[in-house]
């Protein structure tokens, strides 16, 4: 018998996440892929968008040889992902060069510039400040440092907005996307062409922005001849990732307080209004009139896959012999470390740092290493130190003042 199931597709900094759910939301199945991210130089953080697509599509390859797909009529396709990834796109609509992401520090002189000249202006649009996070200072710096590439540029795109386009042919993104820019007006709920002047380029360049429950287009032939889903299943705009896992993990009251371990780790806390604060970030909830703001340290799990690349080789050889996850691995050898890792510590900050520091220079470093010190003190010194910035990120709500009733635990780290 014929049953209809509902796709989601999360883009996440480290992968691609695809899940499957009845259409009362019962998760049935669920499948991953990693995609590389590339350093090119200190403190640049890029990816190229052609690796988004081929690990989505690898991915329905291999949830399309399980049970679940069988006898399943795909009813929608809804995205999400990171937010600050700009796609820049030429006249016939072709990827110019990587995309910079968040955790990207180069723009850091383009960031200070943009508050010494127009901090409060910015502040007082877009309810952030100017950091490397942001696509405005990113542009700012591609205008000084790739002119060539800027002079190609005739449409600007976003993660999953990308990914749709190339599903369905439609350009076009939300309202939360577009906080996470620096180019739209808060207030008035449009692209700010002051903003986007600040940068030297015009805001036609941006997309029509829709609402997160459109349907934003349809499944093309070419498109279902790659990922096999249906040719004409409805495409439903989405959002940013941390604005729909607040909303499923049921914080939809102000006063609860999400808790993220992901590529980032976050404290976001929900609001009946909106507090921008200039150590703080500011969205809006997915629940028109609601809001939430965030502290976010930007190294949180990251830190486990960047040590499992490092330095367990051993751990991996020993996953892919027993057919155990390596993280589970990494986790009882940090488990049978004393509580205080025997005296290691270990800084975060492996991408510079946002809350409370927002500071890109900040490294990450062990210290209190001895001749004694083993691998599981060091494991499990990245899971305190990723805690003890959590709780940096904390300290900043605190001194907010804003109520938090609920704790709610999300993310894969």
């Amino acid at each position: 018998m014929t049953h209809d199931i509902l796709i989601g597709i999360d883009f996440g900094t480290g992968g691609c996440k695809i899940t499957i759910t009845d259409c009362q939301g019962e998760v049935l199945d669920s499948l991953s892929g990693e995609y590389p991210s590339f350093h090119p130089h200190p403190g640049w953080s890029e990816q190229d968008p052609a690796d988004w697509w081929r690990v989505m599509c690898e991915t329905f390859a291999r949830l399309q040889q399980r049970s679940v797909w069988q006898n399943a009529r795909v009813a929608a396709v809804a995205l999400d992902s990171y937010t600050h990834g700009a796609v820049l796109l030429d006249e016939q609509l072709q990827v110019i060069r990587p995309t910079i992401i968040w955790t990207d520090q180069r723009s850091a002189a383009e960031s200070r510039e943009l508050m010494e000249k127009a901090g409060d202006k910015i502040f007082a649009t877009g309810y952030q400040m100017p950091t490397p996070t942001w696509t405005l200072p990113q542009m700012l710096w591609l205008k000084r440092h790739e002119p060539e590439n800027m002079s190609r540029l005739r449409h600007i795109s976003f993660v999953k907005d990308y990914i749709r386009f190339l599903l369905c042919g439609e350009l076009a993104t939300d309202r939360i996307e577009c906080q996470g820019t620096l180019f739209y007006d808060m207030k008035q709920q449009r692209w700010s062409d002051e903003l986007c002047e600040l940068a030297g380029f015009s805001s036609a360049l941006l997309p029509p922005i829709g609402d997160i429950t459109d349907i934003a287009g349809k499944v093309s032939a070419e498109a279902a001849k790659a990922t096999g889903l249906p040719v004409g299943t409805p495409v439903v705009m989405g959002t940013s990732d941390s604005a729909v896992e607040d909303y499923a993990a049921g914080a939809i009251e102000p006063g609860q307080c999400i808790i993220k371990l992901a590529t980032a780790g976050n404290v976001n806390v929900m609001t009946a209004e909106a507090h921008p604060h200039p150590a703080t970030l500011t969205y809006s909830h997915v629940i028109p009139g609601m809001w939430y703001t965030v502290t976010a340290t930007n190294a949180a799990a990251i830190c486990q896959r960047w040590f499992r690349d490092l330095a367990c080789a051993e751990e991996k050889l020993e996953a892919e012999a027993s057919g155990v996850n390596v993280y589970e691995i990494m986790d009882r050898k940090a488990g049978a470390s004393a509580p205080g890792s025997n005296g290691v510590f270990f800084h975060p900050y492996l991408s510079g740092e946002r809350s409370p520091y927002w500071d890109p220079k900040l490294r990450g470093s062990f210290t209190g290493m001895s001749m004694g010190t083993t691998r599981g003190d060091l494991a499990r010194a990245i899971l305190e130190g990723v805690a003890y910035s959590l709780k940096d990120c904390h300290r900043t709500i605190d001194e907010m003042q804003l109520p938090v009733k609920e704790y709610i635990l999300i993310g894969g780290g």
